[in-house]
């Protein structure tokens, strides 16, 4: 008969602390997906319009566009840092690809993810190279990409609309298997996130990076290009989130994306990745977006709750887990 070995405890520490720092570990890492199934599985039983086929394919598809910019964000935390321009870029990236389907759909493309991108790459410069805090840099990130989206768009006062015919719409508005196209790209994208996390040196190095980076800079690791590629890859994937909700709509609306970055670090914080960075992983990324998704979805079918409600609900949560995550750490690392 084979047996399964039982990890040596680490000399010092007894039987008992062992077993509640492997406990604390778990709970860190799969308390959001353990409390997204049982609301689902309440929420069912409770509504009967809630676990049909139609409203979990919502579900997924309103939780797809913050899914796609909480992606960048995952990276981001993980090495410690923080992006707050990402609801601006977002929006800014549609009314770019709304603007630029007026000549083809690889300019509405290519535009937006390239700004994005820009705007990621300078930040990451000026945080890394430069050394100022990222919640300033990308606070003024937040202002510099609004502010040109206000100027793009007078103030507010032009939409751009996504001419009918035009090729860009099928990148949002088909579907696949009865699945919308931007649930497609957020499984897509969220395989090869956990790839690059879990398989390959950058993501060992956004880890030790987010760890301690002090010590990752002595075992020779790139922290400076590290953090740079992770805030290039945030700024292009909130833009693409962008380019996806203009295709979706048919149309760059302005007053999309505000109050999105704290949304995308919700997402983040709920999945178990610590603010501080070093642990996470992507897939709790992904639970965290469908859990705020299905609080959203069960306030709307209790229909006597005001919408803001979402906000205190999410709020409340987001405050206990936080609480909750910062004891757990410390339970495991005694």
């Amino acid at each position: 008969m084979t047996t399964v070995a039982t990890p040596p405890t680490p000399v010092g520490v007894s039987p008992a602390a062992a077993r509640r720092a492997r406990v604390a570990g778990l709970v860190q890492r799969q308390g959001a997906l353990v409390i997204l199934v049982m609301l689902s599985l309440i929420a069912t039983v409770a509504f009967d319009s809630f676990g049909t086929p139609g409203n979990l394919r919502s579900i997924a598809l309103q939780g797809s566009f913050l899914a796609v910019i909480a992606l960048g964000m995952t990276f981001v935390i993980l090495t410690g840092g923080i992006d707050l321009s990402v609801g601006s870029v977002f929006a800014l990236g549609g009314v770019l690809a709304a603007w630029g389907s007026q000549y083809n759909a690889l300019v509405a493309i290519a535009l937006p993810l390239a700004v994005g991108s820009l705007i990621g790459l300078v930040q990451g410069i000026i945080i890394a190279k430069g050394g100022l805090p990222p919640f300033i840099v990308t606070l003024a990130g937040l202002l510099l990409a609004r502010g040109l989206l206000l100027a793009l768009t007078d103030e507010g006062s032009t939409t751009y609309k996504v001419p009918a015919g035009s090729a860009f719409r099928d990148v949002a508005q088909g579907r696949l298997l009865g699945v919308a196209f931007p649930v497609w790209f957020v499984v897509v994208l969220f395989l090869v996130g956990g790839l690059i996390l879990r398989r390959t040196s950058f993501g060992a190095s956004v880890l030790a990076i987010g760890g301690q980076e002090d010590a990752a800079a002595l075992m020779g690791l790139r922290v400076a290009r590290t953090k740079i590629v992770t805030y290039v890859a945030s700024g292009f994937l909130a833009a693409l989130s962008g380019v996806l909700i203009a295709s979706y709509t048919s149309s760059g609306v302005t007053i999309l994306g505000v109050g999105t970055e704290l949304e995308a670090i919700s997402a983040v914080v709920l999945g178990g990745t610590l603010l501080t960075g070093g642990a996470g992983t992507v897939l709790g990324t992904l639970v965290g977006v469908l859990l705020l998704q299905v609080i959203k979805n069960v306030i709307n079918q209790i229909g006597s709750l005001d919408s803001d409600w979402q906000a205190v609900v999410s709020g409340t949560i987001l405050l206990v887990v936080v609480t909750v995550q910062q004891y757990l750490s410390r339970v495991e690392r005694r």
